[in-house]
């Protein structure tokens, strides 16, 4: 004898097919591979027509590329650029703690530095430092005629124009540091320079460094600008090569791509130093 729940599920009726899942079709798109296609195909043929161009005289660029006065230029250049990045950035920082101090006089002086050389373009300072004598034949006694060499000049020339812009780099990045942690360095009782040191700057790091890497990376093809006060720079020593040879092109190129050399492996730097300071934060790639 069948049970009343027997009898109402031989009545039932059978459950409806499962459907099959849908099919995600990604969205086509012809155009956007058709304008890839003839991207690549232009650059392509300009690299070819580069490479296979006689005008380029790419065997004078091989032969001068790795020269004694080259390779001379670009360690000036180099060194020119390291020492203008330090002493920039500390006295730009200490524009920046000017700027942002209680003292309305230390501030204005700071704000008046920045805002001078960032108003003057650098070939302008340069000019200026190279003809010093012309302005003050002597200063507390000393004459200042041969005082500075071009060298000298580039580097003071350079340090200052720098600073006025490290300084603000410098201001950014502590500006970006969360009050709270000022606060809380405060009532620990951390002297100012200890705030300073071990709680603000290593945040501020992580604002700074970008900029500043790009600063860096401008400064090494701005140092090109000395060439006109007679420093023997990376473009310099070109110059008095393809003077002497009148192989004007070859001698650009070879400047050229040790510039791009030289600013691909900062590149590269800025790229580990920008993961080291933003670990623990989710910003490092």
């Amino acid at each position: 004898m069948s049970t009343p729940l027997a009898t109402l599920a031989k009545g039932a009726a059978a459950p409806p097919p499962a459907e099959p899942p849908l099919r995600i079709v990604p969205t086509r798109r012809a155009g956007q591979w058709t304008a890839a296609g003839a991207v690549i195909v232009l650059v392509a043929l300009g690299l070819v027509s580069i490479v296979r161009n006689e005008a380029f005289q790419w065997d004078v660029v091989a032969q001068y590329f790795t020269s004694a006065s080259v390779l001379r230029g670009l360690g000036l250049t180099l060194w020119l650029t390291a020492l203008v990045m330090v002493l920039g950035f500390a006295l730009g920082t200490l524009l920046a703690v000017l700027r942002l101090s209680a003292n309305p006089v230390l501030r204005w002086v700071s704000w008046g530095y920045i805002w001078f050389f960032r108003s003057t373009p650098i070939l302008v300072q340069l000019l200026f430092w190279f003809n010093i004598g012309m302005l003050y034949p002597q200063i507390l006694g000393v004459s200042t005629v041969n005082l500075l060499g071009p060298v000298a000049v580039a580097v003071v020339g350079l340090t200052l124009h720098e600073a006025a812009y490290a300084a603000e780099v410098v201001r950014g990045g502590i500006l970006s540091v969360d009050r709270g942690q000022i606060e809380a360095a405060e009532s620990l009782g951390l002297g100012r320079w200890r705030r300073l040191s071990r709680i603000v700057l290593p945040q501020a790091m992580r604002a700074i460094v970008p900029p500043a890497g790009n600063m860096l990376i401008g400064t090494l093809k701005g140092t090109s600008i000395v060439s006109v006060i007679a420093v023997q720079d990376l473009l310099y020593s070109t110059q008095l090569v393809y003077h002497r040879t009148y192989e004007v092109i070859p001698l650009l190129l070879v400047a050229t791509l040790w510039y791009v050399a030289v600013t691909s492996v900062l590149g590269v730097g800025q790229y580990y130093v920008e993961r080291h300071y933003a670990r623990g934060t989710g910003g490092a790639r």
